[in-house]
């Protein structure tokens, strides 16, 4: 088939085309997202002794957002070393607001994780990836325990963080995938998800596929599926001229295709009107200048002078060293490195007023990283473990900056300020935001899928794992509860009878599929999907009302009836460009009927409705669910603890003894 990227020259498709071919698998537990959380549950269900097949759009061996590295293990409770318990965090989540927007998910996230990231990460350990100073490189360092030889990170005292050498993290995996025999699906995305008799809201039964390189259509029967496909990006902007793919933290494969086979199929969805603005091209490269958070927590910060930005603790103590920057203050058990934390969690952190100094002429800009007047082995652990090992940085940030010769113990690196004012100190991944280019949730959450304590979803026959789950976190809670989720639905695997799929909804998603590529001419996906992000920013961007979104939702019913009816995919590749701006339209929809859905503003939530101003009004404490029957979209809310009101047991401790450990 030509290639028409060059017209005048046209070459043929460098794969076989089979457009019509199709693919009948049969498993018991089908895993759709390749990525962290995906590759976790099928090697769990595999090891259950079940028949599981996993599939993703990319190469499994790097695919996902944690698919290039990882450098440090939250939450990792149960390590030898570790002064926090399970029940500390559960007690954290319990006094967040809006239990979902913290970086441990809700209650039951929380449970999971801090019960088994540990173990989680012991199992990493036996598959290959690097969890100890084996080497001995850190011998003596204060983050290091001489006994176990792990290397903690953050906080010195409680020593619930660990730092791995994890850029193998996704390989490793997948050679556990292969060697327990899991059939794994590379380039092949998932469409929809399958239905007793093709109806919503009924039990979920496989999915449809194609391969994104050939164009074969497949049909997975399965006794349970598992959706681990991440949340949705880049719905308000996306311009490959501008800043190609990477207009987002995440894999740009990470499109939302799991939230949209969910609403679709009736699955109940929660947290969607979260969003935060986002700089989009205007940022820098993600940890890629000199800051003091994250990977780089506690770089030294100095302005143009040289003259050095003073640490203090939450009571607003001066820090005379560099390792008190890593202990609790006084009287404080743990902290956490996240932001927003509650009081009794608030790590330390340089001066709240910085932004005031500057422009009272106290430091002069620009601020610099300064990591050659680091201890020797903080500077080592920042630049050459933590930057060396996390995925969006091995490459883009420490392979690049050496080879261009930059020296730790040598350069500092220039730092970057943020709005309103120009003056404002904060992390590297709000810079410079966009009000109307946004994101869907916060860094390492958002909104998704419905969940009870056994990661089961709405649907019967349905679990989600990792970011898939409203709420979702980072990297070990994707990598616990995909460990967890596979689990569970392999032992419902084994009590459920083969289903039947309906003949009918495999041949009307056929015919769905390939229409695209049915056509000689038409639109081309970038068009829409820049026409489609332009409704979303103008219709539901920062401030929304409800005559805007009831007109956003007019607008997107134009153009699936209208432009999306008429795109043109030329091959494979553009195919599944055209079937993700199609996922993208579902979720959009999603987005702005959960909006309207909540009738208050949130600062929680970072949700602000221009009719309804009244900011978190009792009554609203709760989380807005939407789904569709098919015909109508239905609207309920949850209480936001949830998790531990009936039919749950009221304590973390109970629900995970009587849902989580039985699988164990």
């Amino acid at each position: 088939m030509p290639d028409f990227f060059d017209e005048e020259n046209p070459r043929e498709w460098a794969y076989p085309i089979e457009y019509g071919l199709e693919t009948r698998v049969e498993c018991d537990v089908l895993v759709i997202g390749g990525g962290i959380a995906g590759c976790h549950a099928a090697i769990a269900a595999a090891r259950r002794g079940t028949r599981v097949a996993i599939l993703d759009k990319g190469p499994i061996i790097r695919s996902g957002s944690g698919g290039a590295g990882v450098d440090h293990w939250h939450a990792a409770c149960l390590n030898p070393c570790s002064k926090v318990t399970p029940d500390d965090l559960a007690e954290y989540v319990q006094k967040t607001p809006y239990r979902q927007t913290t970086e441990y998910g809700n209650a039951i996230t929380c449970a999971i994780l801090a019960r088994e990231s540990y173990d989680t990460l012991l199992d990493l350990e036996r598959m290959g990836v690097r969890v100890r100073d084996i080497d001995d490189e850190f011998v003596g360092s204060e983050f290091r325990d001489e006994k176990t030889k792990l290397l903690f990170a953050y906080d010195y005292e409680a020593k619930h963080c660990i730092r791995i050498q994890g850029w193998n993290v996704k390989p490793a995996l997948h050679r556990e995938l292969k060697r327990l025999g899991v059939a794994v699906y590379d380039r092949v995305m998932g469409t929809n998800l399958l239905t007793e008799g093709g109806a919503p809201g009924q039990r979920v039964v496989g999915a449809t596929a194609v391969n994104v390189r050939t164009g074969r259509f497949y049909v997975f029967r399965a006794r349970c599926v598992i959706l681990a496909t991440a949340r949705p990006f880049r719905l308000w902007v996306f311009s490959t001229e501008l800043q190609g793919q990477a207009s987002s933290f995440f894999d740009p494969n990470c499109t939302g295709d799991g939230c949209a086979m969910a609403w679709n199929a009736g699955a109940e969805l929660t947290l969607l009107e979260q969003s935060v603005p986002f700089a989009g091209a205007f940022r820098y490269v993600p940890y890629g200048t000199g800051n003091a958070h994250n990977s780089w927590y506690a770089c030294t910060i100095v302005d143009r002078n040289g003259k050095e930005v003073p640490w203090v603790d939450r009571d607003g103590r001066v820090l005379q060293t560099v390792a008190e920057r890593y202990r609790p203050a006084p009287g404080q058990r743990f902290f956490l490195s996240c932001p927003d934390v509650p009081y009794e969690y608030q790590g330390p952190r340089l001066i709240p007023d910085l932004a005031q100094r500057i422009r009272e002429g106290e430091y002069q800009l620009p601020l610099y990283a300064d990591l050659p007047s680091m201890p020797q082995d903080e500077r080592r652990v920042i630049f050459g473990l933590m930057l060396a090992h996390e995925g969006n940085t091995r490459i883009p940030v420490y392979a690049t900056y050496a080879a261009a010769g930059f020296n730790p113990s040598r350069d500092m690196l220039q730092a970057s300020l943020l709005p309103p004012d120009g003056y404002t100190w904060g992390p590297w991944w709000n810079s410079v935001p966009v009000p109307q280019w946004r994101e869907v949730g916060r860094l390492v959450n958002g909104g998704g899928l419905v969940f009870d304590w056994n990661l089961r979803t709405t649907l019967p026959g349905l679990y989600a794992a990792g970011e898939q789950l409203a709420c979702g976190a980072n990297h070990a809670a994707s990598a616990t509860t995909g460990r967890y989720a596979g689990r569970n639905a392999a032992d419902a695997a084994r009590k459920t009878a083969q289903p039947k799929a309906s003949e009918q909804q495999i041949e009307a998603e056929k015919n769905r599929v390939y229409a695209p590529v049915r056509r000689s001419k038409g639109l081309g996906w970038k068009e829409v999907q820049a026409g489609l992000c332009r409704i979303m920013q103008d219709y539901c961007g920062e401030y929304r009302s409800a005559p805007a979104l009831e007109l956003g939702l007019q607008w997107l019913d134009s153009i699936e009836e209208g432009e999306y009816a008429s795109i043109w995919a030329r091959n494979p590749h553009e195919l599944m460009r055209t079937l993700e701006v199609g996922v993208r339209l579902a979720v959009g929809r999603a987005i702005m009927h959960a909006s309207l859905a909540r009738e208050a503003s949130s600062e929680a939530l970072g949700f602000k409705r221009l009719d309804f101003p009244s900011i978190d009004p009792p009554e609203w404490h709760k989380l807005v669910t939407i789904k569709t029957d098919g015909e109508k979209v239905v609207v309920g809310s949850l209480d936001c603890d949830y998790p531990l009101k009936p039919p749950f047991a009221s304590t973390c401790e109970e629900n995970y003894r009587q849902h989580c450990a039985l699988s164990l």
